[in-house]
């Protein structure tokens, strides 16, 4: 198909309904092959299936392919049912898997043929076929290098609209094709689907899809490279329609009028209107910073030059800038702002507070929201047909007789549960990583099935993971409800709790990685106990906290006669751990003097906690627990390497031990924008440090922002701090958090379980090489099951349960924000 022929067909758009079946606005009859080739029209698209009998296999597809016909319609392509009857034969009626096929025409000309479980709803059927149509205009590429030539290739000729989204079909690559469909003369799309490719571009969250508009037409210079603007908005028809319209309109447009009068494209579209005042005497100056911001607010807001000498209003004497928002009955900002970053920040900051105001006003009017997400995200993708093969499915006949056969992970869950039915999606994920790797066998048990089992494995909750092993008690998984965090847990369970290291060659192969190379991405940090043969006591204590971290760290324990070896090498005096930190390539040895399980289990967990880590939603309760000061640098991105370097330099020359240091990226936790708007009433300029005590006082203090983040300035800085010297920018209130509904107050059954947990013995570990010879018996007996999995059965999304009254104690008592 030639780009000529599809423009003649989306200028003369006319649409002849073939067939429609079940509900469908327009009644027509369904046709046999002889009729429905006889109607096909030179030129008119047409996307038929060809069925017999209706069967449950094909009532899903039928469904949605209904539900097509009308967006497509509305892009002048046909949807038609076709009988395959005995009466007439075609070769699109023969075998069976010719009838799970959909097939697309351009008149009588067969264009593509789409398997049917790839068109598995609205989305992705008119995703396929638009993409179809329009394989001229949409190049698909799959490396930087595609990227590259297509790009140096239209310089000086167009500009390209360029797009990642995670799959074909999904709801993102319908708006893009939906927009390819109206632009695509106009502008050159190019998608892809490989990571890779969008990593290579930018620093931006790369989890999400994009769309980038690189401005090639007015680059003549073919050395030059093409102007790239993010779109910041999701992957949507209308904002992607919107984002296309701020990029055609004038990058920088000139008044002389009221600014309250003046409309542009963007204020049509929803968004504001930025006006940099100037005046005729500095007028080249003002016109290149107006063309700075409109850079910069490109895509966000309309920019325009406002020279004061033309005014026949009157403004403040010191305004420079103005700011007029789309919104009816909304004042127009006169602003006096001292550098040029502050318009940009100013601006970016009160539309993220507008949306953060839009989302705590829709969490009042229903504080079920979170859980309503849940349900939008499962009944987006109920259609979608996960392998389930790749699990087996346990009943009330074949659960007891499983487990005993084989060392199993059981996903208990409940059919009619949002979060059970997300989670058990990460489930299969898991059971696709595993596939044809593991001798672990992956099974499931439907509670709203087979609820006999689950009570008597004492799951009162869903969704829950419980670890199956002979001759051990069932080990419920207490981590984060996901894929990778669930992963991690299963590779790292593979091994004994600790490894019993027999030599010395053998502990210097773990402690550099080799002895278990496969499990180096899961466990960072490796931990080999030392002990003399006699410190029996020592290594109960020891054996107990590694079982106890059993698939969340690495434990080893060596204890032979030539132990000294070890302690002389390393430099230390028995009993005693060492830790090996596989990415920094260091071995550290500390002294176990008078320590317990629980000591031995926070200086392992303490130890494992990154020097300088990058604060997110689910790794910050972990940080909070070492009851210090967080000191942070909040970043608009990727951290300074500068900034990275001093800071780390400091943390491992114990410069700052009192405090943790942090940094967070505000693109990729959103939230830290209304962190720094309630520190400092608007966002300022970034990166900037900030030391919050949330444990003593809830001050907040901001490192100065005309000082560069040195060595010697931080450390005098950290200093007054500590003298009293700096008054805090903020203090924050003192207010008990609560939860909206008894239900929803997780502490309570956190404190609950911790207190379960740590009321009974965690057993000891079978070395695995003893497992096969231990008794074969499966331990079901009630009330072992019992002991095993009260403590854990409440804290799906918690740590392990014997920090929890720490962690607690920042969250509820200290009552402030980060």
């Amino acid at each position: 198909m030639m780009p000529s022929s599809f423009s003649v067909f989306r200028a003369g758009i006319s649409f002849v309904m073939m067939c429609i079946f079940y509900t469908s606005a327009v009644d027509s009859p369904e046709l046999s092959p002889q009729t429905f080739f006889s109607t096909l029209q030179p030129g008119k698209a047409t996307l038929v299936y060809f069925c017999q009998a209706e069967s449950p296999r094909t009532s899903m597809f039928l469904e949605e392919l209904n539900e097509a016909a009308k967006p497509l319609q509305d892009y002048g392509i046909s949807v038609a049912k076709v009988n395959c009857v005995t009466e007439e034969t075609s070769r699109y009626c023969g075998s069976e898997k010719d009838l799970i096929k959909a097939y697309l025409f351009r008149g009588n000309i067969p264009l593509r043929e789409f398997p049917t479980d790839t068109l598995f709803d609205v989305d992705a059927i008119v995703a396929h076929v638009l993409f179809a149509l329009l394989f001229n205009e949409v190049k698909y590429i799959t490396t930087l290098g595609d990227l590259q030539n297509i790009e140096n290739a239209l310089k000086g000729k167009r500009n390209i609209a360029f797009s990642y989204v995670r799959a074909i079909g999904t709801p993102e690559h319908r708006a893009v094709m939906e927009a390819a469909f109206v632009y695509g003369t106009t502008y050159q799309f190019v998608l892809t689907t490989e990571i890779a490719v969008l990593e290579s571009i930018g620093p931006e969250d790369i989890e999400y899809p994009h769309l980038y508009f690189f401005y090639c037409k007015q680059v003549l210079d073919l050395t030059q490279p093409c102007r790239r603007i993010l779109m910041k908005q999701s992957l949507t028809t209308l904002n992607i329609h919107r984002f296309i319209k701020t990029m055609e309109a004038p990058l920088l447009t000139e008044v002389a009028g009221d600014p309250t009068q003046v409309s542009t494209v963007h204020l049509q579209l929803g968004l504001p209107l930025v006006f940099i005042v100037g005046q005729q005497a500095t007028y080249e100056a003002d016109r290149t910073t107006a063309e700075w911001v409109a850079w910069r607010l490109l895509g966000k807001a309309g920019v325009l030059l406002l020279l004061r000498d033309s005014l026949e209003v009157d403004i403040p004497h010191d305004t420079n800038v103005i700011i007029r928002r789309a919104e009816e009955d909304t004042q127009v900002e006169f602003l006096a702002l001292s550098h040029i970053d502050l318009i940009v920040f100013h601006l970016e900051s009160t539309m993220n507070v507008e949306e953060m105001v839009k989302y705590e006003d829709m969490a009042e009017l229903n504080i079920e929201i979170q859980d309503d997400e849940v349900e939008e995200t499962v009944y987006r993708d109920r259609k979608r047909q996960l392998p389930l093969e790749l699990t087996l499915e346990l009943t009330e006949e074949t659960f007891h007789a499983t487990v005993i056969a084989s060392d199993s992970i059981v996903l208990f869950y409940a059919g009619w549960q949002a979060v059970s039915m997300a989670f058990l999606q990460s489930y299969i994920d898991v059971a696709i990583k595993l596939k044809g790797t593991s001798t672990m066998l992956l099974a499931r048990v439907n509670c709203a099935d087979w609820s006999h089992v689950c009570t008597e494995q004492n799951v009162t909750e869903f969704p829950v993971v419980k670890m199956y092993k002979e001759g051990q008690n069932p080990v419920s998984y207490t981590g984060m409800l996901g894929t990778e965090d669930l992963l991690k847990f299963i590779q790292l369970n593979r091994i004994s709790c600790p490894v019993n290291i027999m030599s010395v060659q053998e502990a210097e192969e773990y402690l550099n990685g080799e002895l278990y190379k496969d499990l180096i991405s899961y466990s960072s940090m490796s931990v080999l106990g030392l002990f003399s043969p006699t410190m029996t006591r020592a290594k109960e204590e020891f054996t107990e906290a590694g079982s106890y971290l059993k698939g969340y760290v690495t434990t080893g324990i060596y204890s032979e006669e030539d132990v000294l070896r070890l302690s002389s090498k390393y430099t230390v005096t028995l009993p005693a751990l060492l830790l090996a930190r596989h990415k920094e390539g260091k071995i550290e040895s500390i002294p176990l003097v008078n320590v317990h399980v629980h000591d031995i289990v926070q200086i392992i967990t303490n130890a494992s906690l990154e020097t300088f880590p990058e604060i997110t939603v689910e790794n910050l309760p972990t940080y909070l627990r070492l009851q210090k000061p967080l000191l942070i640098l909040f970043s608009d991105g990727g951290i300074d390497l500068q900034h990275e370097k001093t800071i780390l330099r400091l943390a491992r020359k114990k410069y700052l031990d009192s405090v943790t240091p942090c940094w967070l990226n505000l693109k990729k936790t959103p939230v830290g924008r209304g962190v720094l708007q309630a520190y400092f009433g608007t966002l300022p300029p970034l990166p900037l440090l900030v030391v919050v005590n949330l444990h003593s006082g809830g001050h907040v203090f901001a490192f100065p922002s005309d000082q560069a983040v040195t060595k010697q300035n931080l450390l005098l800085w950290l200093k007054k701090l500590e003298a009293g010297l700096e008054s805090p920018i903020k203090v924050l209130p003192a207010q008990e958090w609560k939860p909206p509904l008894p239900a929803y107050d997780f502490l309570s059954m956190m404190d609950a379980a911790a207190s379960e947990h740590l009321a009974r013995k965690v057993p000891e570990c079978i070395k695995e090489t003893d497992m096969h010879e231990s008794d074969k018996e499966q331990p079901d007996d009630k009330s072992a099951i019992t002991e095993e999995s009260i403590g854990t059965s409440k804290m799906k999304h918690s740590s392990r349960s014997s920090w929890l009254e720490e962690i607690k104690k920042p969250l509820r008592h200290d009552n402030q924000e980060l």
